[in-house]
């Protein structure tokens, strides 16, 4: 029989990942790393992408209200040694991963897509189109049908 192949990771690799971003997140909120940056900053974890084979994880991350966001990246990678120690120590797994810090820019981008949706022309289009659907009366669920 077959194995049936997932878009996506696997499960193994979301679990693991969202034991990272768990450690992380725990870190850095309670302000065990000793960086005047990232104490002054409050920082959210937002996603760990793991490699298949587990040795790197890719964070995203977000400061609040994107303020600083450079400054904290630049502490974070600043301190990633320690970083990696303490997600090593907490995780049991055979190798400690390498953590690669990113900006998480998919708030930014459904901010976009929510001012690009509010603007009066696309708001115009979207009720004419609402409008036309409603004059054309319920469409049957098999075509052919009508």
């Amino acid at each position: 029989m077959a194995q049936q192949q997932s878009e996506g990771p696997s499960v193994r690799l979301l679990r693991v990942g969202e034991q990272v971003r768990h450690v992380l997140s725990d870190i850095l909120q309670r302000g065990d790393v000793h960086d005047d940056v990232l104490s002054q900053h409050v920082v959210s974890v937002t996603e760990v992408r793991m490699s298949p084979d587990l040795r790197h994880a890719t964070v995203f991350i977000k400061s609040l209200l994107g303020k600083d966001e450079e400054a904290v990246l630049k502490a974070l990678r600043t301190n990633t040694a320690y970083l990696q120690r303490e997600v090593a120590h907490r995780i049991r797994l055979k190798y400690a991963a390498k953590l690669k810090f990113l900006s998480d820019e998919s708030f930014d981008e459904g901010s976009h897509i929510d001012k690009l949706l509010r603007d009066p022309k696309v708001a115009r289009d979207l009720a004419q189109d609402e409008s036309e659907d409603r004059r054309a009366g319920p469409r049957s669920a098999f075509p052919g049908e009508d």
